[in-house]
């Protein structure tokens, strides 16, 4: 059994949870949902009949839906964001039901929660429906328009928002059960391209455009692709320039020419496919075949080209990896944590221990992203000696340092930090993208000693560490309160709080940990 302070902690972690969603606008992911709806994935088996345009992409998408759709299905749940008017509701990815309407009650309930000063969220398209061409600029080894490889995840979503008459149905698709297992993938089906992420650092390593007739690209003032510029082998040749011969993958009948940050794939007609051999090529590069045809591209690859990698469809896919940070980059930045003592940020060498000043703070990391009064903990009924007037504000307050992943509670009356709460970010809780993820390393000093940047131990918890095996680090924490703000408020329903001396971790029904609270007992 809990004693009754480190239950009042917990409990404060669910009150602190419950005042992000409804006290800020910011928090609560507000930023994200405010105009967006979960919709199920579409999956080609047991669909309706669609047009023969979205039977094309699912033809041309074949390998994203095999890895994002079948695996899903097989490991666990899987959702996708789509851009629309109204609040998120929430359908499994089992579920092949795909709808286009949108709630006006539920776009009302979106203001809400944005705030009363918030704008009323941005009538979007039905996906499917007429959507002109858009045009972007292709960088070779950099990236596509305004998406740049190694960009984290948020930074995506903010090119998003900030275009919501271009980027007008989006999908976010990732696996719930194992949200480190595959990529975090953001698609554009109107535009025929997606963005896929690495899980664990959320920062763009592929740009795939798999239906070059729907997106048209600008390349050295040439066009190439859309519905008017095909992207025949012939007119990439002559944009782009020679270079060596490519690759053909016998069993999907795919020819792939390599660019240094850039591939195309061709498909090959059967029966031309003897001039292939073993991956090899025996004849000319497939300008034209033998019946005076060029083949057309069916997908473009952008990926960093600092590395030798031959990155395409298949197996070649997996080969993209991530841009290294520039020097000195403060992304996922080591944080350590040393239970009940301070955190310690690596890479800049700032100590911030419990108990320090907003000026500490301030001179450390700088100015906060926003200050947030918290609420009144709404569990002192279960404490029948507190003497606290029940007022709808207390006095404490949080910095909220969105950038680093972090929220830093001050005690209102001694302005001394009294609380940590580290955020890993993961797709499926309600917090997705209000913050960029925190890694963190949290260890017990009498046991760990101090450790040094990059150094961990079996004993360390992280943000990729299961509550598995943070209850086989720190033993059994009891029973879990239940953090829980509704349907309509939060669609990916609750999660769990466990205590601990010094910590408290919200967990998710995955087994991952969604937050960390770190206090002094």
């Amino acid at each position: 059994m809990m004693g009754e302070k480190l239950a009042q902690e917990v409990r404060s972690v669910i009150e602190q949870r419950r005042a992000y969603w409804l006290g800020s606008a910011r928090l609560g992911s507000a930023r994200l949902f405010s105009g967006f709806e979960l919709d199920s994935v579409r999956k080609k088996k047991g669909r309706e009949e669609g047009t023969e345009e979205e039977e094309e992409e699912d033809t041309q998408n074949e390998e994203v839906r095999r890895e994002i759709d079948t695996r899903s299905e097989r490991l666990g749940l899987g959702f996708a964001v789509e851009l629309g008017l109204g609040f998120p509701t929430m359908q499994p990815l089992q579920q092949q039901q795909h709808h286009h309407q949108r709630s006006s009650t539920a776009g009302a309930a979106a203001a809400a929660a944005a705030g009363a000063g918030a704008s009323p969220p941005v009538r979007r398209r039905c996906e499917g429906t007429a959507m002109g061409a858009i045009t972007l600029d292709l960088r070779p080894g950099f990236g596509i328009g305004p998406f740049n490889l190694g960009m984290p995840i948020c930074e995506a979503f903010a090119q998003v928002e900030h275009q919501p008459n271009i980027y007008d149905v989006v999908h976010v698709k990732y696996l719930d059960e194992e949200p480190l297992k595959l990529d975090i993938v953001i698609s554009f089906p109107d535009h025929g391209f997606h963005l896929r992420f690495d899980p664990w650092s959320q920062r763009l390593r592929l740009i795939e455009i798999y239906d070059v007739k729907r997106l048209q690209m600008r390349y050295a003032k040439n066009l190439i692709g859309g519905s008017s510029t095909l992207a025949t082998f012939a007119a990439v040749y002559d944009l782009f320039g020679p270079t060596f011969p490519g690759i053909y993958d016998k069993q999907r009948g795919i020819y792939t020419l390599f660019y240094p940050g850039l591939s195309f794939a061709f498909p090959i007609p059967t029966q031309y496919a003897n001039i292939f051999s073993n991956g090899e090529v025996l004849a000319e590069l497939p300008l034209e075949f033998p019946d005076g045809t060029t083949p057309v591209a069916c997908r473009v690859s952008v990926y960093d080209s600092s590395s030798d990698s031959k990155v395409g469809v298949g197996s070649l896919m997996n080969k993209a990896s991530v841009p290294p940070l520039p020097a000195g980059s403060l992304y996922m930045e080591e944080v350590h944590a040393k239970l009940g003592e301070e955190l310690w940020f690596t890479v800049g060498g700032q100590h911030i221990p419990f108990g320090s000043s907003p000026q500490d703070v301030w001179t450390e990391l700088g100015r906060p992203c926003g200050v947030h009064q918290k609420q009144v903990d709404q569990m002192v009924i279960h404490s029948a000696s507190d003497p606290r007037p029940r007022t709808t504000l207390c006095g404490d307050y949080f910095y909220n340092y969105f950038s680093r992943g972090l929220d830093i509670l001050f005690d209102g009356q001694t302005h001394k930090i009294k609380k940590f709460v580290l955020h890993t970010n993961f797709p499926g809780h309600s917090d997705f993208n209000s913050y960029m993820k925190c890694n963190f390393v949290i260890y017990d000093t009498e046991i760990e000693g101090t450790r040094q940047p990059g150094s961990t131990s079996k004993n360390c918890i992280t943000p990729s560490t299961k509550w598995e095996q943070v209850k086989e680090i720190l033993g059994d924490g009891g029973r879990a309160a239940i953090q829980t703000q509704g349907s309509m408020n939060n669609p990916f329903g609750s999660t769990f709080v466990y205590g601990y001396q010094n910590v408290a971790f919200e967990v998710m029904k995955n087994g991952y940990i969604a937050t960390v609270t770190l206090f002094q007992s």
